[in-house]
């Protein structure tokens, strides 16, 4: 099976035989190969019935839980990880979701998809409309997404609530790094993901 390439890279920064929690887990991949090459224990959560039934397919525990009613439920730092892959910008109240996830995780991992990235900048510079690209592929009025950034927005909100970003990869799609996506993040990554405490 393939895996979607930013969860190979999240996959890369859990320890083995650790306690994770995935939010908006979706299939429930990212659990999948964690368990098979990883060891570790632990949960999804998703509020689409769909990705629920293919989570369960795949063997992952999940919950369905609506992530915006917060993670009140969850003891302090009860898991190692507490995962937020490339759902960010669908969430009504990132920082009280960001804060509840560092209450009960030792460490957070977070990704998003760029929108300062030059071929959205163009695309609204050029047409006057919402940029649509492969990472946020909806029109302004049917998105889902309601909190898009930049990483640059993301940097500024992580030293304004005094979170302590412990590792950061800024890529492509492919999530490669290359000279432009290290000297220009924000204008040339795609995809941001951060380690965070």
């Amino acid at each position: 099976m393939a895996f979607r390439k930013d969860l190979l890279l999240i996959s890369s920064w859990i320890k083995p035989n650790t306690k994770v929690l995935d939010l908006g887990c979706g299939n429930g991949e990212l659990l999948k190969i964690l368990k098979q090459e990883k060891n570790i224990s632990g949960y999804g959560i998703d509020n689409d019935i769909d990705n629920i039934k293919l989570s369960l397919k795949n063997n992952v525990n999940v919950l369905q839980i609506d992530l915006d009613n917060g993670l009140e439920d969850f003891e302090f730092e009860y898991f190692d990880y507490v995962v937020l892959a490339q759902s960010l910008q669908v969430i009504k109240n990132p920082k009280e979701l960001l804060n509840q996830m560092l209450r009960i995780g030792k460490e957070i991992i977070v990704s998003f998809p760029n929108m300062g990235h030059w071929s959205s900048r163009i695309q609204l510079l050029t047409s006057g409309i919402m940029p649509v690209t492969g990472n946020l592929p909806y029109s302004w009025h049917d998105t889902p997404n309601i909190h898009l950034c930049t990483i640059k927005d993301f940097l500024i909100f992580c030293e304004k609530n005094d979170f302590e970003i412990l590792e950061k990869n800024i890529t492509d799609n492919n999530q490669r790094c290359n000279l432009f996506t290290k000297l220009m993040p924000n204008l040339f990554g795609q995809i941001a993901t951060f380690r965070i405490k």
